[in-house]
Formats: C-alpha cells, structure tokens, sequence
C-alpha cells in the first residue's frame, strides 16, 4: 500500500492506493417499505422537502429547519383471517426545528407538515391515514453562540427568524452546520446486491407483488455471505384482509420462498443459499406474520429516524459506514446528509475511474467551508490509480454542493 498527503485550499487529502480487498464475508441488513424506520426515514425526508420547496417558493430559498428527529410510535389493531381494524391511532411524533417566520410573514409550518404526513401515509399505508395521531414538538429556538453584549441582536438569533433571505448565512458562503462525517464505498458485491433486490421485489411494486396482492411491505431481510454460500433470515407480512385462511398464509409463504430460491438462482449461480421465512411464525397457533395496515407500525412497533437503511439502502456493519441519520436534515448545509450523500457518489465514480474498490471518507469541521472539508480520505484497491485525477474527481464532487441541493428538494435522490 501507497499514500499521498496533500492540502487543497483547507482540505487535508490522504489517498491510499493499493489498499487490500475486504474478505468475502459480509453482513447485510436492508429493511423495506412498510418498515417503521423506513417509514420514519423517507416521512422526514418527505417534511424537509415540503418545506423547502414552499419556502423556495415563497421567498428563493431554503429556510433553515430540520426533521431528523422525527418518531413513529405504533398503533393498535385488530387482526383476523379476510378482516382487520385499527382500534388505536399512530402516533407521529415531529420532532425539530423551522423558521416559522421570514421578513414578517408567517410561515404555515404545522399546515405543510400535517398535509404532508396525511399524504405520506395515503401513499405508503392507506388503512393508517385515517388512525394518526399528529404531535407537533417543533422549535424556532436559536442555535448555541449567540453571545448578547449590548443592544445589538446578534446575527445568529436571525437564523430561525430572518428579516430577509440575506440574514441566511449560507447565502454568502456555505459552512458545515457540524463536525461530522460522510462514508461511501463502491462496489456492491453479489449478495449486497441480491439483498436490495430481493428485499424490494417484495416490498416495493414489482410484478410479484402486483400478481400476489396479499404480499405486504414491511420486510426485513439479515443475510450472511462466505462467498459460496448464503444464509438469509426474512420477514415479509401478508395482507389480512386478503388472505381467508391459516392454510392460505401458508401456501403464501411458499411462493415466497419458491420466488427467493428463483432469484437466488439467477443472481448467486451455483451458490448454496438458505432461507428462513417468517421465523417466529407458528402456524398451529395461528401466531403468523398477518397484518392489517401492511406493516407493523399498526400495532406497537416504532420508527425512528437513522435507524434504517444507510444511505446507499444497506446496513452493512463489515463495510465503511458511519450512524448519521441523513433523512430529514437541511438540504442547503447539514453535512450528516450532503457529505453521506456525496462521499457515495465519489466512491462510485473512483471505482469506474480506477477498476477497483474505492472508500471515500469526508470529515467536516464546524464553520469550515462545506465545499472544503477537514479532511478527506480516499482508499483504493488499484496500486497504480494517478492521483492527479484522483484530486480532480474529489475537488469536482466538492464543486457539485448546490446542485446536490437542488436535486434534493426535486426529489431527484431517494435516500435509503
């Protein structure tokens, strides 16, 4: 292995080359759709861009606000074969800050995040839009340094409550909000792909679920992988009103497992690979994976932002990766999403650059330029990558910052 030690602007820039393969061994988690922290997840990141995109709108930026915090706390339901109910509401706990205010005019902030959060669930969970519980914890209150000493209102007190879009920082420069860190690493190997492959086949609309209208979204999938054989433990409910009968269920859960065993033909050829489905299933009991809503945040389960998938979809604890929860954070500055975001798509275009496997680590320091962070490390596989166009593709991904913010609020990345 090989390093090169530069400083470009305030960036401190390591990249090591030839830097070995990871073993085979992989662990990877990916839960689906209709998952309480997925729902969590993409639900704060759907308020962030709803509030963005009215106070683009209404005033050329975006204000400062923040979800991330946002918490599901599960429901109650009834659950019978070819019926069901939900004798308890959702709780949606909106936990955060936004400007409530710029240049007088008030902003409807609990109207844009309650039509939000009732669209969000007529989309994702059509039985739960009608049993929520909305809760409102959300702040204009200042961030910490705004030191009063006279008369003079300090700028940060403006930065929940501007007087105009020019009391916003980021306007002039834009600097990190935090000390934090963005981790991407490319590529998938087989069974990383399979799993995201699999785990949406049944959770997201694909032409078996459109064939099997009981399968549910709230799958969880945990897979082991030597590099010959895989063990796979998943979870994929089924839809009570549809399915009549114990003996129904069941044959249900054999088409599933008919399908995952096809799949895994097609991707993992030659592989052993096992399936476990629906563990805590047992059937003479009628204790079965049977849900009302499609998802088990009808009945107790919670969700919480940055529990879920990472931002590349995956929970990989053997690879790079770091405990951000991106969803729901400020599009314009926050680096725990912008840096996730960016150090993915480096990591990408260093392995089509270089043939290789590529981690890519952004560190930022607080108040330090969001296009210049603390420091960067680049890790590659190929022994002999040319570190000159190794620094353009790191300094062309730190240029792309706005952009990335605009693609953002457009609803052009879907993260996790």
């Amino acid at each position: 292995m090989s390093r090169t030690s530069t400083i470009l602007g305030n960036t401190h820039l390591v990249i090591d080359t030839g830097v070995a393969h990871p073993p085979a061994t992989t662990i990877v988690e990916r839960k689906g759709l209709g998952h309480p922290d997925t729902l969590a997840d993409h639900l704060a990141e759907g308020l962030s861009r709803a509030y963005s995109r009215y106070t683009i709108e209404r005033f050329g930026a975006v204000l400062h606000h923040s979800f991330d915090k946002l918490a599901l706390l599960g429901g109650a339901s009834e659950v019978r074969y070819g019926a069901g109910r939900m004798t308890a509401p959702v709780r949606v706990l909106v936990n955060g800050r936004a400007a409530p205010m710029c240049g007088g005019e008030r902003i409807p902030v609990e109207e844009i995040v309650e039509a939000e959060v009732r669209a969000f669930f007529a989309r994702r969970l059509p039985e739960v839009s009608d049993h929520l519980d909305i809760t409102f914890n959300i702040t204009s209150n200042s961030s910490p340094g705004a030191v009063l000493t006279g008369d003079e209102v300090p700028d940060r007190t403006r930065w929940f409550n501007p007087r105009s879009i020019g009391d916003l920082r980021e306007r002039r420069v834009r600097l990190s909000n935090d000390t934090s860190l963005g981790t991407g690493w490319a590529p998938e190997n087989v069974f990383e792909s399979f799993v995201r492959e699999l785990v949406d086949r049944f959770s997201g609309e694909s032409d078996f679920t459109l064939s099997h209208a009981w399968c549910g979204s709230d799958v969880k999938l945990m897979g082991y992988w030597d590099g010959e054989q895989a063990d796979v433990v998943l979870c994929v409910p089924q839809k009570s009103r549809i399915v009549g009968s114990r003996a129904e269920y069941v044959r249900n859960t054999e088409s599933v497992l008919a399908e995952c065993h096809r799949l895994a033909g097609l991707r993992l050829p030659g592989a052993e690979t096992r399936f476990r489905l629906n563990a805590r299933d047992v059937p003479e009991k009628d204790e079965l994976y049977l849900t009302y809503t499609d998802s088990s945040i009808e009945s107790g389960d919670e969700g919480v932002v940055g529990r879920g998938n990472r931002v590349n979809g995956l929970i990989t604890p053997l690879r790079p990766m770091n405990l951000e929860g991106a969803n729901g954070k400020n599009p314009v500055y926050h680096v725990g999403k912008l840096y996730n975001i960016a150090a993915r798509r480096l990591a990408e275009r260093l392995h089509e650059a270089t043939d290789g496997r590529a981690e890519v680590h952004l560190v930022s320091a607080t108040g330090q330029r969001l296009d210049q962070p603390w420091r960067v490390l680049v890790r590659l596989s190929s022994p002999d990558a040319e570190v000159d166009k190794v620094q353009a593709l790191v300094v062309e991904a730190m240029d792309e910052f706005p952009a990335l913010t605009d693609e953002l609020v457009s609803d052009g990345i879907v993260l996790s």
